[in-house]
């Protein structure tokens, strides 16, 4: 389930209404998508996309999407560190960035033009976007693994458009686990900024 940090708050936001009511006035649409019924989150990419074909199908009538594939990156992909980098500094897009997570998660930092950044962690199950032109930038969590439904609206994707002045590096990833989160809601004073 989608977790919200908004370090300049101290607060975090983790029930799925909530997510979703904070996240629309920033253009982003957040949603729970069902796993594991349908298909296993490890079945070859065409079997994936079969499966959750009426949501693609939605999602493209909603937002003028093309094509849909699945990206699977692991600790095993080749040159990790170096594709990562490219996500890890601020950027933007010409077009929306969706993403549904099959397994694994990652943190997607989001600079708004008007309010704190803030950070969206997501795990199976989660379906986000991204709005074309909000700037934000993307890391795995410590398993380093996500495997993700993606959709673009050109047949060629998206390339990141970087941000001068960015912000990123001030930001150190911070992923958090069901105790975490439990354990900074419940001590007062304790906050989440790094």
């Amino acid at each position: 389930m989608a977790i919200i940090t908004i370090n300049n708050e101290n607060r975090i936001i983790e029930e799925a209404g909530e997510v979703r009511n904070f996240l629309a006035p920033h253009g982003i649409w957040f949603e729970r998508w069902p796993l594991g019924e349908r298909v296993d989150p490890n079945a070859p990419p065409e079997e994936i996309l079969l499966a959750y074909d009426c949501e693609i199908k939605a999602l493209m009538a909603k937002g003028g999407f093309v094509v849909a594939d699945v990206v699977n990156i692991t600790t095993e992909t080749p040159n990790l560190e170096t594709l990562l980098d490219r996500f890890r500094a601020e950027h933007t897009h010409s077009e929306d960035e969706v993403r549904f997570i099959l397994r694994g998660n990652g943190l997607f930092h989001v600079h708004p033009e008007k309010g704190p950044v803030f950070a969206i962690q997501v795990t199976a199950g989660d379906m986000i976007n991204v709005p074309k032109g909000t700037k934000h930038w993307f890391d795995l969590c410590k398993d380093r693994t996500i495997r993700a439904i993606r959709l673009f609206q050109e047949t060629a994707g998206w390339t990141p458009l970087y941000v001068d002045n960015s912000i990123s590096e001030e930001y150190v990833p911070l992923c958090l686990g069901p105790q975490q989160v439990a354990g900074l809601a419940r001590t007062p004073g304790v906050g989440i900024k790094i």
